[in-house]
């Protein structure tokens, strides 16, 4: 925008001709746009903030703009323009936090508060500060259809979910969180779009047959047209960081975006981050979630992509099955306690073994990758999620095993994720939802989950298009009390993980024998040690109780933890 004048530029070229529809004053008025070789078409109108539009398409459909930036009336509706100067921001001395420094807090917004929006989530920061926390990972918040989702069915790549609170929401919810110390990571999705309000094939071949994804076509990284479609998502990326100020982008489920191109998307994408980063200043992460176990994805450039961080799951897998003693999917790879020895010490299990739920191997060596690089969790939206019910471990495993959980995750070297609520034990659980209106997405997302989980009675796996469903996936705060013991323990361990393990060497040391695992953090530091019995009924070591640096939890299951310094 240039005062009352807005430019706009839409590459195109599945259309003949592209016309803006602007809607003002309860007129409509069409301005045909000119356009080049390559299929990109341009206009300059008096327009401004605050009008709404529609792209033409032909001289008939009338369709969002692929980048709008906010979709006030849902995914199929017009575009409003907004003008990114108008608000005004507080942190001109925030310059990003250090990736090491980085202890996640992973939350959806929907499900987040009551109110279900970020203006909302802001009253939360205090206690988020008081947790301990540093960094805030926010579920996708890209525009959606309906009124709620997990945000992984967006199609509006560059507008903020209307009822989240559109564009101006997220920018005083990310300097809000700025002006606590508190870094702000945004989900986002480049493997795929939901399919509801997904109006990209007529505007070019942003799909390709040429690769198969678990949605079906994927996203055109690699065949004709693919240059204007990477410049859409890596833009998208600078998008983030120069408009909304985020500190670090999470990249979904990266093994599947398929690209054979001599340089692969993430890394010309990461290259244009850290760029952009530097010009301004500031310091921004990009983490990638990954079943891979490949170090390719953190190596620096040159011999890998130099992403800051992955998702680690073999780390939750060891733990969740060890005290679960579940062995469905790919949970039957996992329960050797050992595999919890491994993963503290590598970062994940499986480098280059036969993995039985792939029926193939999986992995490679972790010899060149920093602990810290792994982004590990006991609980994320996906694995409590995508569970039949949606239940936390809260509902799977007695207290005394949560406590040794936590003490595991937040005094290991990684990098932890918590996922909201369960610093405090959270009950309710968290399922998959959604609200789409295209009545055959509807039958197809119900009878699909079905599918997933036919060896349960259906009358206990929730319909994910039932609003019952979303809103019992809703965090209880009256259970976040400061006489919680579940969120003492949380914020004592974090306090601990400052002092001890975040000022230290990185280096994990660990050993199970005789049912108790012993982890060390070395360095120049007074070391810090954890005993944890992994089996009922284990004596720990003899040591003082207290709330200062010796803590100790038992429970009448038989577990327990100790954790002290020397």
């Amino acid at each position: 925008m240039r005062g009352e004048r807005t430019r706009f530029r839409v590459w195109a070229p599945n259309a003949k001709s592209l016309a803006i529809r602007l809607l003002r004053e309860g007129r409509q008025e069409d301005l045909q746009m000119a356009h080049d070789a390559d299929g990109v078409y341009t206009l300059e109108a008096e327009v401004r903030a605050g009008d709404r539009y529609l792209c033409v398409i032909d001289g008939g459909m009338a369709v969002p703009d692929p980048v709008s930036r906010f979709l006030p009336e849902g995914v199929h509706g017009a575009a409003e323009i907004v003008d990114p100067e108008k608000f005004v921001w507080t942190d001109e001395k925030w310059e990003g936090l250090d990736y090491d420094d980085y202890i996640v807090y992973e939350l959806h917004v929907g499900t987040f508060t009551p109110a279900g929006t970020l203006d909302a989530a802001i009253e939360k920061l205090p206690y988020l500060k008081a947790l301990g926390i540093t960094a805030i990972e926010l579920m996708p918040v890209n525009a959606f259809p309906g009124k709620h989702n997990w945000g992984y069915d967006g199609v509006g790549l560059y507008a903020v979910q209307a009822s989240y609170g559109g564009p101006e929401a997220l920018r005083r919810f990310v300097d809000a969180a700025h002006a606590q110390g508190l870094a702000v990571v945004l989900d986002v999705v480049y493997n795929h779009l939901g399919n509801e309000g997904n109006y990209l094939r007529m505007f070019g071949p942003y799909f390709t047959d040429h690769h198969k994804t678990p949605w079906g076509e994927a996203i055109n990284y690699d065949t004709d047209g693919c240059e204007h479609v990477r410049r859409f998502v890596i833009d998208n990326a600078l998008y983030w960081v120069r408009e909304y100020h985020v500190d670090g982008l999470r990249l979904d489920a990266v093994q599947t975006i398929k690209d054979d191109s001599p340089r692969h998307l993430l890394d010309e994408l990461q290259q244009n981050v850290q760029t952009l980063a530097q010009e301004l200043g500031r310091t921004v992460t990009v983490v990638a979630e990954t079943d891979e176990n490949d170090p390719k994805y953190v190596r620096p450039f040159g011999s890998g992509y130099g992403l800051q961080g992955f998702w680690s799951d073999d780390f939750h897998h060891a733990l969740h099955a060890f005290f679960t003693g579940e062995r469905q999917g790919y949970y039957q790879d996992f329960g050797d306690p050992e595999q919890i020895v491994r993963a503290l010490i590598d970062g994940y299990v499986f480098q280059g073994e036969m993995f039985n739920f792939w029926k193939a191997k999986r992995g490679r060596p972790a010899i060149d990758v920093q602990l810290p690089r792994n982004v590990v969790c006991i609980q994320n939206h996906d694995q409590v999620g995508n569970r039949a019910k949606g239940d936390r471990l809260t509902a799977l495993v007695p207290r005394g095993v949560r406590y040794v959980a936590a003490a595991i995750l937040l005094l290991a070297p990684h990098t932890p994720l918590i996922f909201m609520g369960q610093e405090y034990d959270e009950a309710n659980p968290f399922q998959f939802f959604c609200d789409f209106n295209d009545p055959v997405l509807q039958k197809a997302v119900s009878e699909g989950r079905r599918r997933e989980f036919e060896d349960f009675d259906f009358s206990e796996v929730p319909d994910p298009q039932d609003p019952e469903t979303f809103e019992r996936s809703r965090l209880d705060w009256a259970k976040a009390a400061d006489t919680n013991p579940m969120l003492r323990w949380y914020r004592e361990l974090i306090r601990l993980r400052k002092k001890y393990v975040m000022t230290g060497e990185r280096t994990a040391y660990a050993r199970y024998e005789d049912g108790v695992l012993t982890m060390m953090a070395p360095g120049d530091t007074p070391q810090l040690i954890l005993f944890a019995t992994l089996e009922p009924g284990k004596a720990l070591p003899a040591e003082e109780d207290g709330w200062n640096l010796t803590l100790t939890y038992k429970s009448e299951e038989g577990y327990g933890v100790r954790v002290f310094t020397r």
